[in-house]
């Protein structure tokens, strides 16, 4: 049954909403999986451009911040410039916290390899590293001038530690992407959806939806639904998860058994070429 509410397509080359609903006999959707190809998620040329461009942005905020500690650190520490060293460490958090959203976007749009361990930690929480290279020094020193007073270093040091683990905080990614992880939730949704790489969420959501009538998108709240791929829900609004209701829904109908969908998706898992 199709929902009455706005459904804004975000890009992809899937078939439309109608042609997705339609029952196809589970040959045709082998066939289409086979079509899919067996490779590991890679994004596309456009997803890169644009997490490289994020990625600029990202590193110019970085720069900026770390040269306005150093002017901090230079021009601002003494009683006299409280004041100014206070909005310095305001306007530094500011440019970390940007630059921390800026790179975990960019991330969700070309995402690195769990395989490589290194790259993947780094890659991903480069941004709590550098909100804290934003700051560190500075701190330190605020602590161990002997030029600046008790109450200064009180006042100072206070702000700028907070603004240190609000920036660390901030630039950690709990929940990273990654190519593997992009790969299996493709796979299990062309598994559930007839060879489809097709799903449904909203602005608000929490969760990507294999039914735009699902019960928990189509209410009087809901204005809008977005239709896309597995990765752009990840990347516009970072949902990470299936609905478990669509996924009940789904199974009931192809009558699949959890057990069956996992053997499955471990099947088609195994031929992915890398």
């Amino acid at each position: 049954m199709a929902t009455k509410k706005k459904i804004t397509k975000v890009g992809g080359d899937e078939p439309s909403s109608t042609q997705k609903e339609t029952n196809f006999p589970e040959a045709e959707a082998e066939k289409r999986q086979a079509e899919n190809g067996s490779k590991m998620f890679e994004a596309s040329p456009e997803s890169k451009g644009k997490a490289n461009q994020l990625r600029l942005f990202a590193f110019l905020a970085w720069i900026i911040a770390i040269a306005g500690q150093i002017f901090a650190i230079m021009k601002l520490l003494n009683d006299e410039m409280l004041v100014y060293l206070i909005i310095a460490i305001i306007v530094i958090l500011a440019l970390a916290i940007t630059a921390s959203v800026l790179w975990k976007k960019a991330n969700r749009l070309d995402p690195a390899s769990e395989k490589e361990k290194v790259r993947f930690f780094i890659q991903n929480q480069l941004g709590a590293i550098m909100g804290v290279l934003a700051f560190l020094p500075l701190v330190i020193l605020i602590f161990t001038n002997k030029n600046l007073s008790k109450h200064t270093k009180g006042i100072a040091g206070s702000i700028a530690v907070v603004a240190l683990l609000i920036a660390g905080i901030t630039g950690v990614d709990f929940n990273p992407a990654s190519i593997e992880q992009y790969t299996e939730q493709t796979k299990e949704i062309e598994i559930l959806n007839e060879g489809f790489n097709n799903v449904y969420w909203t602005p608000s959501g929490t969760r990507y939806h294999l039914y735009q009538d699902c019960s928990y998108i189509n209410t009087d709240r809901t204005s809008e639904i977005f239709e896309g791929t597995v990765a752009q829900a990840r990347e516009l609004k970072n949902i990470t998860q299936l609905c478990s209701r669509c996924r009940e829904r789904r199974m009931k109908e192809k009558g699949i058994t959890e057990n069956d969908l996992k053997t499955k998706l471990t099947e088609e898992l195994s031929k992915i070429v890398e």
